[in-house]
This record gives C-alpha cells, sequence and structure tokens, in this order.
C-alpha cells in the first residue's frame, strides 16, 4: 500500500472520508481502463477507431453474430457498426455469410487474421494488467477480486 493513500486511510478516517477515497481510486481504475483500452484498440488495428475493437473483442467472446444484435450489444448505434463492419471486413478481419434463418440478412464473424488481431490485443492489456499485481499474494488477489465482485454485483 501506497504511504500516500495509507496516510489518507489512517485509523480514525470518517467513512465519509472512506468513501470519497474510494471515489478517488475508483476514477483512477476506469481512467486507467481507459487508456489501456485506447493502447489495445491500436494493437488491434492502428487504422481503426477504438469503437473497432470493442466489436472484435465482443465477437471473439461471443462468436458469430447478426450485426443489429452486435450492435445492441456494444451500445452503439447501427449506421456507425455497419460503417465499422465495413472498414474491418476491406481490412480483411471480419467476413460475412448468409444467415441460415433468413436470407435476407447476414451473420459477421472474425476471420482467422481477426481472430489473431484480437488476441494480439487481449495481450497487450493482460501483460499491463498482470505486471501491475505481479507482486500482490494470492491472499491479496482473491481478496481485491471478491470485493471487485461484491461491488459490481447488482446486489452490492
Amino acid at each position: 500500500m501506497s504511504t500516500k493513500f495509507a496516510d489518507r486511510m489512517s485509523d480514525d478516517a470518517s467513512r465519509r472520508d472512506l468513501e470519497l477515497a474510494l471515489g478517488v481510486e475508483l476514477n483512477a481504475l476506469l481512467s486507467a481502463s481507459r487508456a489501456l483500452t485506447e493502447r489495445s484498440a491500436a494493437a488491434f488495428h492502428p487504422a481503426l477507431q477504438p469503437a473497432a475493437f470493442h466489436l472484435a473483442r465482443w465477437l471473439y467472446a461471443y462468436g458469430p453474430a447478426k450485426p443489429s444484435t452486435l450492435a445492441e450489444a456494444v451500445a452503439m448505434d447501427r449506421s456507425s457498426t455497419s460503417s465499422l463492419i465495413g472498414r474491418m471486413k476491406d481490412l480483411k478481419l471480419l467476413e460475412s455469410t448468409p444467415d441460415p434463418d433468413d436470407k435476407r440478412a447476414v451473420i459477421i464473424a472474425l476471420t482467422p487474421a481477426g481472430e489473431a488481431q484480437v488476441r494480439k490485443a487481449l495481450d497487450v492489456r493482460g501483460t499491463t494488467f498482470f505486471e501491475r499485481t505481479a507482486h500482490w499474494s494470492t491472499d491479496d488477489l482473491h481478496t481485491f477480486t471478491a470485493l471487485l465482485h461484491a461491488f459490481n454485483s447488482p446486489q452490492g
């Protein structure tokens, strides 16, 4: 624990002070996450905007989907999604095939090259993440993970 942080967390700190300190740390986490996402997106493909990485990462995690499903899943409007899909297809990162259930629709999937680029980008994220926790004990990792899980659960 850094000295500056420890100083703020003295035993006599009020709950409000602790909540404010938590807010500071969460803001730092979110800022670091945004910066890491930007670096990961650049590693995915430097000619694409970061939103393309969000599409590719979702497809990597969940598999092929209709463009409308993909747009909804990543909270992007359909026209932006369509434009990115077209650009990613031009770069041979995505491919489309007819939807077997609806011949008017298509299914979008990562190509092998697209999957390789997603793995490369995720390696950037993983390396950075693991560097930050490399010196932590397994007990600290367990505690941090459990607390984040509790914080992120809808019940709080």
